[in-house]
């Protein structure tokens, strides 16, 4: 700590992303990267890109994109805001939309940015407990708030919560802003982006970090009511006016472009987390439902610290969350065949 820091600094306590380990033959499972890798599309449009325009800026309203992604989810352009990964959306969702005086309101098991962001922008935020099989009860939002988020799947639990339950907690909380983040929803569950124009509440968030297997190109956006749009982008505009480069625009428009490619990978994964899922209840697991891309599992005997540690030992990685009501669960992000068998192996031998 340094005597040059802002109050603000001192009092902050950042968010932990995953580990990026850098070791030989490593199998890894914790960060929830798409095993199957990008469309090779994307890789073509990001090389076109690769010439002297990048001495020029990007467009900074990304109408290409944005009309494509619009295009895609049967909206119009302007209920589309871009941003540098799904993260940096959120951060100006909580700074523009999310009300003072009253609390935000977030499972009490969930994605860890959400407190982060309340305490950087110096907003209350109040957790609200999962039921105890890890559901979001929408009856528990039922209460005053400044603004509710939530993402669906939720993580790390990968649970999902169906439209008419999304729309309840819509309707009990008409006059402030719900915020539905769907980084994982390409993965068996049903998008809220169909209610938007029904519920101008409602914002809801995504991601190319997953399902399009772009996470290290960092393309996230935000579908709602144009006034919703428009308080982000006159935060984004008084905070960096060109988040998305000329490579991520290009990419991301080409991801997009390739269906074929995005499906065949979305099923990748979820034949192969029905396969993990199967494999881990035989091994004395108990695996709640996921709908996500990984499954949160705690063996019936075995504390998830010492698995954890012991799967470490033979270079798989997954994920340990050190937390209340889930100190014993794993996060195991699904893997490639082989690495998912890497992992089913590994487990038999503990």
């Amino acid at each position: 700590m340094s005597k040059f820091w802002s109050p603000l600094v001192k009092s902050l306590v950042p968010y932990v992303p995953g580990e990026q380990p850098k070791m030989a033959n490593l199998v890894k499972l914790n960060t929830n990267e798409n095993p199957f890798g990008p469309s090779p599309k994307v890789i073509e449009a990001i090389q076109s890109e690769l010439s002297d325009s990048l001495r020029l800026y990007p467009d900074p309203e990304g109408e290409s994109l944005r009309q494509t992604i619009a295009g895609y989810h049967n909206v119009k352009p302007e209920q589309v805001f871009l941003g540098n990964g799904s993260d940096e959306v959120l951060a100006h969702i909580f700074y523009a939309l999310f009300q003072h005086g009253q609390p935000v309101l977030f499972p009490d098991v969930t994605y860890s940015f959400y407190p982060v962001y309340c305490g950087l922008y110096n907003i209350e935020g109040k957790t609200v407990p999962l039921t105890d099989s890890f559901e979001i009860n929408p009856e528990d939002y039922k209460q005053p708030n400044g603004g509710i988020i939530f993402p669906n799947p939720n993580a790390p639990t990968g649970r999902y919560l169906g439209l008419e339950h999304v729309e309840a907690i819509l309707q009990a909380n008409s006059e402030r802003v719900v915020v539905v983040d769907e980084a994982y929803i390409d993965f068996g569950g049903e998008s809220s982006i169909k209610l938007v124009d029904q519920y101008p509440n409602l914002l809801v968030c995504q991601t190319l970090s997953k399902a399009r297997s772009l996470a290290g190109l960092r393309v996230g956006f935000a579908i709602g009511h144009p006034d919703l749009i428009d308080a982000l982008n006159r935060v984004k505009d008084s905070f960096n006016s060109y988040p998305l480069d000329r490579l991520a625009q290009a990419g991301a428009k080409a991801a997009y472009e390739d269906e074929a490619w995005f499906q065949k990978s979305c099923n990748g994964v979820i034949s192969e987390r029905e396969r993990v899922t199967e494999a881990l209840e035989g091994l004395n697991f108990e695996v709640l439902p996921s709908m996500a891309n990984f499954v949160f599992a705690r063996h019936k005997e075995k504390s998830g610290d010492s698995l954890s540690k012991a799967l470490r030992e033979q270079g798989i990685i997954v994920r340990h969350f050190n937390k209340p009501r889930i100190s014993e669960f794993l996060r195991i992000t699904i893997g490639t065949p082989v690495q998912n068998d890497a992992l089913i192996t590994g487990l038999k031998t503990l």
